[in-house]
């Protein structure tokens, strides 16, 4: 069975101490990826608001992420070392390590989060081979917009604008209009 099928997600809330716990897990993966590599990092994870980050949505939202990702990698011809996907109580976690500048992968990077129909609720970092990671502003572009309006997502987030339930309706949405058949 695919290890980040729907079914398998664990559902259920996450403590504060363990999505800090957690944070600190992948910086940890990263800094070994790059100690062990020594080239530029894909981490990939999702944008999921509320205290529930693993659940059958977030699973199928990962899985189209990764698929693209892997496409676009393949279509691109870049030189993947190793990748492997992370599925945890606290979201599903991937992580690539592909042997380019970093701002190339993160050009890439950005153009798939932006045309890709769930690409908003993908979080695609990039770190070069430092472990520095390219950010939205080191390169001008300014922050990402909130799934429901049009200010800063980190306002909205920061002010509680929306509610958990509308913004997982949201996501739910934006799935739904590409996966529905035609």
């Amino acid at each position: 069975m695919n290890i980040i099928s729907p079914e398998l997600s664990a559902n259920r809330p996450i403590s504060l101490p363990e999505l800090l716990t957690s944070r600190e897990s992948r910086q940890a993966r990263q800094q070994a990826w790059l100690a062990r590599h020594q080239v530029t990092l894909i981490s990939l994870t999702l944008v999921a608001p509320g205290v529930v980050k693993d659940n059958p949505l977030t699973r199928k939202l990962f899985a189209l992420a990764w698929r693209a990702i892997s496409a676009l990698s393949q279509q691109q011809y870049w030189p993947v070392l190793q990748q492997e996907i992370f599925p945890l109580p606290t979201g599903c976690e991937g992580l690539i390590a592909v042997d380019l500048p970093a701002e190339q992968v993160k050009d890439a990077a950005l153009l798939l989060e932006l045309k890709h129909p769930q690409g908003r609720l993908w979080d695609i970092d990039v770190l070069d081979a430092g472990g520095q990671i390219l950010s939205r502003r080191d390169l001008g572009l300014p922050p990402r917009r909130c799934l429901l309006c049009h200010r800063p997502a980190n306002v909205c987030g920061r002010a509680k604008t929306h509610s958990i339930d509308e913004l997982l309706l949201q996501m739910e949405l934006m799935l739904n209009a590409t996966t529905a058949p035609h």
